[in-house]
This record gives C-alpha cells, sequence and structure tokens, in this order.
C-alpha cells in the first residue's frame, strides 16, 4: 500500500479526519522493529473556529507552533503531565488545524507494541479491551513522543500508508470526549469511529 502524501493533508480537517480512518500508522524503530496500526478512531481540531484547539483564535506559542506548520506533519503533545497524544497537521501553512489520533488495532509488531504498553503482564480481556483505545495508549506502544514532534509524515520512520473501509464497518460521528470547558465547540460532531456495520439495519 502507498505512503501517503502530503497533499493528503491539506484538506478541510473534517473531512481528513473521516478519510484516515481505515489508514495505517507505520512507526519504524530500526531495520527490525516495524510498528504497524490500523486508524479506528479519530478527532477534528480546527483553529479558527474550534475553541477545543490548541491554537484557537490563531494562539501560536512554544507549545502550538507545530500546528502551523504545513499539512503532514506530526503534531505530538503531553497531556496531564504523563500521556502523549499524535496529531497530524492538515490545512495550509499558518492555519492551525490537526487531526488526533486516538484510536488503531494492530496490524504489525502486535507482541512489540504490548511489551510497551504492558511489559510482562500477563493476557487478559481487560488488557486486550484497553490495548490501544486511547491516544496515551497507541502512543505509548508505538514509542511515540515529544522527540517525534513536529516530524515529516512522508519520511520513512513515522507515516501512514493508504488502507480502505470494509464493506461490514461504517463511521460513526459523534461529539469529542474531554472538553466541556469548549462551550459550543463541545458539541461539535468531530470524532469519527469505525465500527462494524449492524447486518440487520434496514
Amino acid at each position: 500500500m502507498a505512503k501517503l502524501t502530503a497533499d493528503f493533508y491539506h484538506h478541510d480537517t473534517v473531512e481528513t479526519a473521516r478519510r484516515l480512518l481505515g489508514k495505517i500508522i507505520v512507526r519504524r524503530l530500526d531495520d527490525h522493529i516495524v510498528l504497524a496500526g490500523r486508524i479506528t478512531e479519530t478527532e477534528a481540531y480546527i483553529g479558527r473556529c474550534d475553541k477545543a484547539c490548541h491554537a484557537y483564535g490563531y494562539k501560536k506559542t512554544a507549545r502550538t507552533e507545530t500546528l502551523f506548520m504545513p499539512p503532514g506533519h506530526a503534531y505530538i503533545y503531553l497531556i496531564y503531565g504523563l500521556y502523549h497524544c499524535l496529531n497530524f497537521v492538515t490545512e495550509p501553512e499558518g492555519e492551525p488545524a490537526a487531526v488526533l489520533i486516538r484510536a488503531i488495532t494492530p496490524v504489525s509488531g502486535a507482541d512489540e507494541m504490548w511489551r510497551r504498553r504492558y511489559g510482562d503482564s500477563p493476557v487478559t480481556p481487560a488488557r486486550e479491551r484497553g490495548f490501544l483505545n486511547g491516544p496515551g495508549k497507541l502512543c505509548q506502544a508505538m514509542n511515540l513522543t515529544r522527540a517525534e514532534n513536529g516530524m515529516d509524515l512522508t519520511g520513512d520512520i513515522l507515516y501512514v500508508r493508504d488502507g480502505a473501509i470494509t464493506p461490514d464497518e461504517t463511521i460513526l460521528a459523534r461529539p469529542r470526549i474531554g472538553i466541556d470547558y469548549a462551550e459550543e465547540a463541545r458539541d461539535f460532531p468531530w470524532r469519527f469511529t469505525l465500527v462494524k456495520a449492524d447486518q440487520n439495519k434496514k
């Protein structure tokens, strides 16, 4: 599957958040360790109109300057002093906007990702359910930190391969999580989740 080019990210952020579902994140640690996961949940953030965005109102700081970069770069920040979150910068340079990657399912390197998440802990149903279903979890599993902030997503260390949504899957659009402070923006239906389609639904 082909690697996504910078042009893929040079579009409306909400549209890009939907289009990223089913695509494959690849994280190359070295020549022998390559981690990959299929994107199953995203959230859109747009600085010009979205009070949940770190750069709302074009607020440029040391933390947010990555959001103003050309599309196709990684914006990685730390929350609660503990968890890293991976975002993909979108729209033209100077427009602060990005897509948060909320969840993935493993494609390759699952054992290595498990080790980074849980160490030598045994497999349990709870650990399986919580493996990669959060932005901090996937960053921990893929060894992504602030050191990768600003990384070019068209390079060879961190990038996205093309992928597709299967006929038995559908997309749910819902409000984003954990942004109650964002006034009207908390209700924007900008969280997109890939789920199995209900075969009985007419």
